[in-house]
C-alpha cells in the first residue's frame, strides 16, 4: 500500500539552524511541531496512524530532494567533477527513487544516479526510469545468474572486487570496460564491526598486495579499467572523518599505482557510508569539510568524484509510527512496548544504530521515565532503545520512531509472520 498526500506548507524559517540541543535537536522544515503535535510534511503524525493503521512508515519526500541538493553543494564548492547516486539498497521504495530520478536530466549537475548492488536493484532502477548508464554496479560474489541479469543491461558500469570476479566477467565479457574495487585496509564506521575496509580483513575489494595480479589478469582479458572504487565502511559521523581520510588517501595512491600502469581512470568512486545523527547527541559530518577531503586527495588526479550515500540522504526523510500496547514494570525495569518488531526496523537490532523515540502528542514533553522500548517479536533483543529516557505514555499513544528514512523498509522482514508495515508518502504544501 502507498499513497501520495499533501500537508500544509512548512516555513523553512521557522527553524533556523535546525537545533542541535534536546529535546528538539531533530526539529526541522518537515518534521516539527504545532500545538503539542508532532507533525510530518506538514500533516499530523497521529491523524496518519489513526487513518492508516500501525506499524506505518511516513516518507517527507521533500527531504530527499533537500539532503540531495545540499550533497551536490557541498561537492560543487569544494571545484571537483562530480556524480552523486544514491545507495539504493537504503530505500528500494519506487515513490522515493521517483524523486531521486526527476532531480535532474541524465548527466547533468542535478541528477541523481544508482548505486546498485544486486541484479533485483538494477530491475528496478531500470523499472523507476533509470538510464543503464546511470547506474553503478558494486557488488560481490557475483553469479552467473548474477551476470546474466548485469551484463544484458548495455551501459551499467561494473566494478569487480576480486581477482576470480575478474576471471568470470573476463571470460564471459571479454573487451569490457570495468572498475575494481579496492580495499585500503582503512576503515571508517558507526562501529568497528562497520568498518568495510579496515585493519580486519573483510570480503570485499582488491588489497594492495594483488593490484598488480588485477591488472595482469584484466589485461590478459581485454578487461579496461577506468574506474577505482572504496567503501570504507557504514555509518560514521562527525568523528570519523579523519578515518575516512586515512583510507581516502591509501585509495588514491592504489589510484595512482593503477595510473601509472596505463589504466585509463577517469572515476574514483568513494562509496557512501556517511551516516545521519539518531540521537541529539550524534553529529552528522560537515558536508563542507567532507568535500574539502575529497578534492584535496583527488583534485590533483583530474578525475570525477562519484559518490554513493545511502543513509546521508535519506535517513532523516523518514519516520515509523507505532501504538503502544503495553507499559509494563518487570524486575524494576520499566517497558514500552509497541506494535512493531525488529522485522519492521532492525537497525538497533543488527547494527546498534540508534533512534530518537518520541509520542506524537507532547513530542517535547518532559522525560522523566527511563524506558526499554521493545517490539512484538519473540526474541529479547527485540528493543528500538534501552535504559532510555521517555515520557510518560499510556497504553493506545502513538509514538514516531525518527530517522527511518533508510535501512528501514528495505530491510523488512516477515519473521514470525509478523507482516510489513506499509508507507504513506508525503509531498509538503500542495
Amino acid at each position: 500500500m502507498t499513497t501520495v498526500e499533501r500537508g500544509a506548507q512548512v516555513d523553512a524559517d521557522a527553524h533556523p539552524g535546525h537545533g542541535r540541543n534536546p529535546p528538539d535537536w531533530w526539529v526541522r522544515p518537515g518534521l516539527d511541531v504545532q500545538g503539542g503535535r508532532l507533525r510530518i510534511a506538514g500533516v499530523d503524525a497521529e491523524d496518519l496512524a489513526r487513518r492508516h493503521g500501525t506499524p506505518l512508515f511516513v516518507y517527507d519526500l521533500e527531504r530527499y530532494r533537500e539532503n540531495a541538493r545540499r550533497f551536490q553543494a557541498a561537492l560543487a564548492g569544494a571545484g571537483i567533477p562530480y556524480r552523486l547516486r544514491f545507495a539504493m539498497k537504503a530505500n528500494p521504495d519506487p515513490e522515493v527513487l521517483a524523486v531521486f530520478r526527476a532531480l535532474g536530466a541524465p548527466g547533468s549537475p542535478e541528477s541523481v544516479g544508482i548505486d546498485a548492488c544486486s541484479p533485483g536493484e538494477v530491475t528496478r532502477a531500470l523499472e523507476c526510469g533509470f538510464r543503464p548508464d546511470e547506474i553503478s554496479y558494486t557488488g560481490t560474489n557475483l553469479s552467473e545468474r548474477d551476470l546474466d541479469v548485469i551484463l544484458g543491461a548495455e551501459g551499467i558500469h561494473l566494478n569487480l572486487d576480486g581477482i576470480s570476479q575478474l576471471e568470470r566477467v573476463g571470460r564471459r565479457a571479454p573487451g569490457r570496460t570495468i572498475g575494481l574495487r579496492v580495499n585500503p585496509a582503512r576503515g571508517a564506521g558507526y562501529h568497528a564491526g562497520l568498518e568495510y575496509s579496515g585493519e580486519r580483513p573483510t570480503k570485499f575489494g582488491i588489497y594492495e598486495d594483488r593490484l598488480e595480479e588485477a591488472v595482469e589478469v584484466a589485461a590478459r582479458h581485454g578487461l579496461t579499467i577506468d574506474t577505482v572504487h572504496f567503501h570504507a565502511g557504514s555509518g560514521w559521523l562527525a568523528e570519523g572523518l579523519p578515518a575516512f581520510e586515512a583510507a581516502l588517501e591509501a585509495a588514491t595512491r592504489m589510484t595512482q599505482r593503477l595510473m601509472d600502469r596505463g589504466c585509463p581512470i577517469r572515476e574514483v568512486n568513494v562509496g557512501g557510508g556517511l551516516g545521519g545523527p539518531g540521537r541529539g547527541t550524534e553529529v552528522a559530518v560537515d558536508l563542507d569539510a567532507y568535500a574539502a577531503v575529497l578534492a584535496r586527495h583527488l583534485g590533483p588526479l583530474g578525475v570525477i568524484v562519484a559518490c554513493e550515500p545511502g543513509d546521508h540522504l535519506a535517513k532523516d526523510a523518514g519516520v515509523l509510527l507505532a501504538e503502544v500496547v503495553s507499559v509494563e514494570d518487570r524486575a524494576g525495569a520499566r517497558f514500552v512496548g509497541l506494535d512493531a518488531g525488529w522485522n519492521i526496523h532492525c537497525g538497533y537490532f543488527i547494527y546498534g544504530f540508534l533512534n530518537e523515540v518520541v509520542p506524537c502528542r507532547a513530542p517535547l514533553a518532559v522525560r522523566t521515565w527511563t524506558v526499554g522500548i521493545a517490539g512484538h517479536i519473540n526474541e529479547g533483543h527485540d528493543l528500538f532503545a534501552e535504559d532510555y529516557p521517555f515520557p510518560p505514555v499510556e497504553e493506545g499513544a502513538i509514538v514516531a520512531i525518527l530517522g527511518t528514512g533508510a535501512y528501514a523498509e528495505a530491510m523488512s522482514s516477515t519473521h514470525c509472520l509478523r507482516p510489513v508495515a506499509p508507507a504513506i508518502h508525503l509531498e509538503r504544501g500542495g
